[in-house]
């Protein structure tokens, strides 16, 4: 048995939930992928996982298990970059993280630049609503909007965003537009679960933070639903500034209570917080910090 090859499928298997997802990944057949885990348990004395029909759980012992391989395989990955030259020249692939309409509207360009800049680095670009781990999802670089967190990470600011509020031009025609948060107890709400709750929604009044409770017509878990929702007339919205800033150039939306924005989210790339930083990741965090910056600025005064 090849215990090295063994922990790295017992790795892949826990990554992708099963036995017969892990053989796809690792282009094994299952038969073998079945082998090696048996042999790996028999080798250990201990049993990895519980199986229920087609569901695999880790037991207690899996799990300090998986643990320690995934250190195992790190390090060695490592000691690879390290004799390769990844510390020494920026090379390799890199893993880059960011919300779905941020990193389209900022991230991607940024991105583009630094690979032509960059033609020994290749790159994977992950948009994803959910905050992945850094550690689990082997992510170099996450760009995170919101308070941080992790104290683990390494953050370096890039700017801040808005929250705001807005309408369509007919329904701020049809129900008038609110002059302060309190008058939102009379207005319709297309309220987004991923910003903010379902029945308040954040403000500042006389620089004091306050919670507006609202009235939810519609409410949904994506933020292009809630902005589509909003330029149909459905009811005011709150998002993210950047979120709505085609619909508010186009004129399909309006900003109403901007005077009463809670305080803005910060924005920061960030990267796990351990050993010598590979050259790959220091450039593209030297390339990508400066850039974002003069965007988001822009972005933010119109420019």
């Amino acid at each position: 048995m090849d215990r090295l090859d063994s922990m790295q499928t017992l790795l892949e298997v826990v990554r992708a939930g099963s036995l017969s997802a892990a053989g796809r990944t690792l282009r094994m057949p299952l038969a073998s992928v079945s082998r090696r885990i048996s042999e790996l348990e028999s080798h250990l004395g201990a049993q990895l996982f519980t199986r229920t029909g087609r569901r695999l759980t880790l037991t207690p012992a899996g799990e300090t298990y998986v643990r320690a391989c995934q250190r195992i395989v790190d390090e060695i990955a490592e000691a690879e970059r390290a004799v390769s030259g990844e510390y020494m020249v920026p090379k390799g692939s890199l893993n880059v993280t960011a919300p779905v309409a941020f990193g389209r509207m900022h991230l991607l360009p940024v991105t583009t630049g630094f690979l032509k800049a960059y033609p020994l680095v290749d790159m994977r670009l992950l948009f994803t609503e959910q905050p992945l781990s850094l550690v689990e999802e082997q992510i170099d670089i996450a760009l995170r909007i919101g308070p941080l967190t992790d104290s683990q990470l390494h953050a370096r600011p890039v700017g801040e965003v808005r929250r705001v509020v807005c309408a369509s031009p007919e329904y701020l025609g049809e129900r008038g537009t609110p002059g302060e948060p309190g008058d939102l107890a009379g207005h319709d709400c297309v309220t987004l679960q991923t910003i903010t709750s379902v029945r308040t929604w954040p403000f500042r009044n006389a620089r004091r933070d306050i919670t507006q409770p609202v009235r939810t017509r519609l409410a949904t878990n994506t933020t292009q639903s809630a902005v589509d929702a909003a330029v149909a007339g459905i009811g005011l919205t709150q998002v993210l500034h950047y979120q709505v800033a085609d619909e508010l150039r186009d004129g399909r939306l309006r900003l109403v209570l901007e005077g009463h924005e809670p305080a803005p989210w910060p924005i920061h790339l960030v990267h796990v917080a351990q050993g010598p930083l590979p050259q790959k990741v220091r450039a593209y965090l030297d390339w990508a910090t400066p850039r974002l910056k003069d965007r988001i600025r822009a972005a933010l005064t119109g420019v």
